[in-house]
């Protein structure tokens, strides 16, 4: 016998929090696309460019939780014959073109600031502060329904998502600081001066996103998972030899994958080894989506480039 492949697939796990993850970014949308409506009406009404900057913010994110909505329904399409994998990177993509769109949004504040340091223009702080706190609760919501409904914390999609309406947040409780120093002391710089930070803090999160989408699509070894002890773990199992040609990767957010080569010793049951390291595997990885080719010492096997 020359070699044996042994496939095991499980994608039970990944689905179970899929209608929660829409269920939350689609109230996260509504909550938001309202808000900016009202933003950009009350900018026009106060002469605030606070405000207007936090509806054209919004209207990003209003663009980015349709994306990662969008994302879903292309992940829930089967695979196909030439998308042998399906359309779950789709998430992936939509997180990292949410990541980029981060980096535009804090640019531009910054550099709408730039222009309010040397001319801070009048504000109506009072309607301002209302509009901002309004537009801060609304934020607020969106990220309590996406952290109750969806999976914050494991799918990259949806933490980009997140991290939009904190972004937005954000710029709302930086509009009300700005309008209450305005208001007491007319120090109308306070506005491009929080703007700043505010622009600043959603960098942070860009670039934590960017760094995660950008790991999966070069197909990084996911960063909860010890590629050192995977090897050791495997090598523990009685009769066999060696591991190469691993490789473990990430096809999206909580769908991890796993390929290996394990020499075994002659005389042994390959059956037997095969099922021990699938079940090693997910037992101590959780990795259920596995292809283990067993080899033993007459098979001759050219060396791959990865």
């Amino acid at each position: 016998m020359a070699d044996h492949h042994g496939h095991h697939h499980g994608h039970h796990h990944h689905g179970i929090n899929r209608e929660g993850n829409k269920k939350g970014l689609t109230i996260a949308l509504i909550i938001t696309f309202s808000i900016m409506i009202m933003e950009f009406v009350g900018g026009l009404i106060t002469n605030s460019l606070a405000l207007l900057s936090d509806a054209g913010h919004m209207l990003s994110d209003s663009s980015s939780l349709l994306l990662s909505l969008i994302a879903f329904w292309f992940a829930a399409k089967p695979p196909s014959a030439n998308k042998t994998y399906g359309y779950y990177r789709f998430e992936i993509l939509a997180a990292f073109f949410n990541g980029i769109t981060l980096f535009v949004m804090a640019g531009w504040i910054i550099y709408e600031a730039y222009g309010r340091f040397f001319e801070p223009p009048t504000v109506s702080s009072g309607t301002m502060i209302w509009i901002a706190s309004i537009g801060l609760i609304a934020n607020l919501l969106s990220a309590y329904f996406l952290m109750k409904k969806g999976n914050v914390e494991e799918n990259v999609n949806v933490k980009s998502a997140y991290l939009h309406v904190i972004g937005d947040a954000l710029g709302s409780l930086g509009a009300i600081v700005a309008g209450l120093v305005m208001l007491f002391f007319e120090w109308y710089i306070a506005d491009p001066i929080i703007s700043v930070i505010v622009a600043l803090l959603i960098l942070k999160s860009a670039w934590g996103v960017l760094k995660t989408t950008i790991h999966i699509l070069m197909e990084g070894t996911p960063i909860t998972i010890d590629q050192k002890k995977v090897k050791e773990v495997l090598l523990s199992i009685e009769g066999v030899k060696d591991i190469h040609d691993l490789h473990i990767w990430t096809i999206t957010s909580g769908l991890d994958s796993l390929t290996c080569h394990v020499l075994i010793k002659d005389g042994v049951d390959e059956q037997d080894i095969l099922q021990q390291a699938i079940k090693q595997i997910e037992t101590n990885f959780g990795i259920t989506h596995t292809t283990i080719q067993v080899e033993k010492s007459d098979l001759q096997h050219k060396e791959f480039e990865v």
